[in-house]
């Protein structure tokens, strides 16, 4: 068995948090995180999605962040994809980012929702051109007992994506979570983190520090 123990977890300069210094609103927090870890990591707006399939089990993936604001904390998939129908199932699913780099990490638990289909469908047409292909090749997450087969669709979903430039699946959905909680984790390397959690009471948020 290899030993994972001694591994370094963070480098050796952390930034600093004051939590009695931090905004009413956990978006505007987020933000500040997000902008200031875009300076040091890559792909920031990378975030655990975690769902709960058709028979009660757990599963987690990473997508990307798509926006943050009023409407919500933005992703973006086709309903027809796994984390579609287990968002459709259960809407009630979290986000999790973690950023080693920084020492930090958020976590959001809410409710999901899918946006007005003219959202959806302007998200959509956003997307790079590789990546509306490849929603259109379809069939995410099936067996693919023959590679030649994804070369045939993926070629057959360029042709009609350059033929149909404005045009998006009807799967396409952009999903909005409403979060009712969203915690925020400083790493210490004395093994006191701070620890920050907004939780939403009707239209406002209240804060509260939590143990490490």
């Amino acid at each position: 068995m290899v030993s994972l123990r001694g591994w370094p977890s963070f480098p050796e300069h952390l930034p600093t948090f004051d939590p009695d210094t931090a905004p009413e609103t956990p978006e505007d927090l987020f933000l500040a995180w997000l902008t200031e870890a875009g300076e040091h990591v890559l792909a920031p707006h990378a975030v655990t999605l975690s769902t709960v399939d058709e028979q009660g089990f757990p599963d987690a993936r990473v997508v990307i962040l798509k926006d943050v604001g009023p409407a919500g904390w933005a992703i973006a998939t086709s309903s027809e994809s796994p984390k579609g129908h287990h968002l459709t199932a259960h809407p009630h699913a979290a986000l999790t980012f973690f950023w080693p780099g920084r020492g930090r990490q958020v976590r959001a638990r809410g409710t999901f929702a899918p946006a007005p289909p003219a959202v959806s469908k302007a998200d959509f047409l956003d997307r790079p051109t590789a990546s509306r292909i490849e929603a259109f090749i379809g069939h995410q997450s099936e067996p693919l007992p023959d590679p030649a087969k994804l070369t045939e669709a993926a070629d057959a979903a360029a042709l009609w994506v350059a033929a149909n430039p404005d045009t998006a699946p009807e799967t396409w959905t952009r999903y909005l979570l409403t979060p009712t909680t969203v915690e925020f984790w400083q790493a210490s390397h004395d093994r006191r983190h701070l620890r920050l959690r907004y939780l939403r009471e009707g239209a406002t948020w209240t804060r509260e520090r939590l143990w490490p």
